[in-house]
Order: structure tokens, then sequence, then C-alpha cells
């Protein structure tokens, strides 16, 4: 069976036919958060459940980068390239410094503790901007089951002055994140409150300069399954974790095609040297491809 499918002819263009989805490391349970070290040529990605973070390179293959990593769930980098992750365990965002110490970005909000940060994006002016779903503590499993205290939002801080503000307040669970590439526009994908049937979808909103958000409207409804991980590439075009794969979608909301997988998809990131290989976490699995697309990676 062919690894692709085209449903806009555009999309033939995006991959290459001779380049098959491959499964470069397995054995987990449910992996998340796929960032690309392109300075050290490295992987890192999160097993939940097992409560570590891991690191692949390749041709050298796998090995521990964290453990324990307090459940940790997304993650990516800073300007200045360092590791910002989302931990279910500890209900907060951190920072890796460059000597391995660990700074605390965001663990409360007016008083209260967060629930269980997922998804984490960093924009150009350093401002940083995380989910915050309630999966973390709703059982034993991604996290420790806890009493959620505070509604599930986006949240946006600026480290360098410690201010935090909730950016969208009406999500039923915001998810992944992520800026087009000049931006103006955050798709943020809304997953839905676990054990309910709320609706799920890719919500798109206009991103001023100074970080204020309007509109909101629904962009795309992933069918099969529903959005969790979400990229974009230098056309603007989303690519996005789906229960079939990874569904590729342009920037005016039409499906143009599909990256097949045979495990549900979670997450998904651009890497390699020319940013080009697609890399997705997907339950049990971490599968490669390379693209004829790049994606978007900051820094």
């Amino acid at each position: 069976m062919s690894d692709f499918v085209v449903i806009e002819p555009v999309f033939a263009t995006y991959v290459l036919h001779n380049a098959p989805v491959k499964q470069i490391a397995s054995g987990f349970d449910w992996v998340e958060g796929p960032v690309w070290f392109g300075d050290a040529g490295c992987l890192l990605f999160s097993d939940i459940p097992n409560d570590r973070i891991l690191r692949w390179i390749p041709g050298v293959g796998l090995s521990t980068f964290r453990a324990p990593s307090r459940f940790a769930n997304g993650h990516t980098r800073d300007r200045e390239g360092r590791l910002i992750s989302c931990e279910h365990g500890t209900r907060r965002v951190t920072r890796t410094e460059h000597d391995g110490s660990i700074t605390v970005i965001a663990d409360s909000f007016l008083g209260k503790p967060l629930n269980s940060p997922n998804d984490v994006v960093v924009r150009s002016d350093g401002t940083i901007w995380f989910s915050d779903p309630h999966y973390g503590i709703m059982s034993d499993y991604e996290g420790h089951r806890a009493e959620q205290e505070l509604p599930c939002n986006l949240y946006r801080v600026d480290p360098a002055t410690g201010q935090m503000d909730a950016m969208v307040t009406d999500a039923n669970c915001p998810n992944g994140l992520v800026f087009s590439p000049d931006e103006r526009r955050l798709y943020m994908a809304d997953t839905g409150r676990m054990y309910q049937d709320d609706p799920a979808h890719i919500r798109v909103f206009d991103c001023a300069e100074d970080g204020r958000l309007t509109g909101g409207e629904i962009f795309h409804v992933i069918d099969p399954g529903k959005a969790d991980g979400i990229r974009v590439d230098t056309d603007g075009n989303l690519w996005s974790s789906a229960a079939d794969g990874v569904h590729c979608i342009a920037p005016d909301g039409r499906l143009l095609g599909k990256v097949l997988v045979p495990e549900r998809v979670s997450n998904l990131c651009f890497g390699g040297n020319a940013k080009q290989w697609l890399f997705i976490t997907a339950t049990t699995g971490v599968y490669s491809v390379v693209l004829n697309r790049r994606g978007v990676q900051r820094p």
C-alpha cells in the first residue's frame, strides 16, 4: 500500500514516492512531543507513561535523555536554543538551561495550580505560549490524578517579566499549537475533554504584532480522529496528526493529502539538515519520512 494519499494534485509534489515512511524506534506506551535539535543532530521525544524523555540520533540510535521526566509531554526550543517542556507530573512549564539546570516558567495562574501543560511554542518576541488541558490529571497514567482548579486555557508567558495571560478561555481542551510562518496566525487544536463527546477541530486566530488574538473560527475538522500535534511548512501548509496518519492542510483549510501511518499519530515535527524530515510520534513508535517540503522550525 502506498504511504501517501493524494487528494489535491499539489500534494503529489510535496511527497517523494520513493521515500517511504519508516519506523525508527518502537516499544513505547504513548509517545509525544518530538523536537529536533539541529545543533546536536538529534530528536528528543517523550514516552509519557514511562516518565522519560528519549533521544534518537540518526545512525546511532536511541538513548535516555532524562528519566524521570516528571511525565513530560510537549517540547519546543526558545530563541536561545534551550529546551522548553510541558510537565504533567508537576503541572508546570520548564526551561532547561545550557548548564542543565531547570527553571520554572509557569506552574499556576491566579493562585491556582495549572492543570497539565500539554504543548508549547515560542514566538519570535520570546514569549512562550502553552496549552493547559486536563489530560494529565484525569488519571495516574500520564501524570497524577488531581482536582481540576482552572479552566482549560491557552496561556502566554513573557519570561523576561514573568507576566502571564490567558489568551484563549473558550476552548473545550486546547492541545497542539503552531504559528504561521509570518506569525500573523495562530493555529490551535481543540481536541475536546476526555471522556466527553466534545466537538474537536483546529481553530485559527489572527495574531497582532503585540500578541493580541482575534477570531478563533474553525479552520479544519480532522477525519478520522482528532487533531493533536500540528506544525507548518514554509509555504504555510498545516500538517496535523490524525487517526490514520498526518494530514496536510492548505492555508485556506482544504485537505491536500495524507501521510499514512499504521498507528494513531500524536504529534510531529520537522527536522534534519534542511528541515525536510517529518518525524512522527504515533502511540508505540516513532516514524520518519523525507518530504519535498521544508518545515518552519524556530530557532
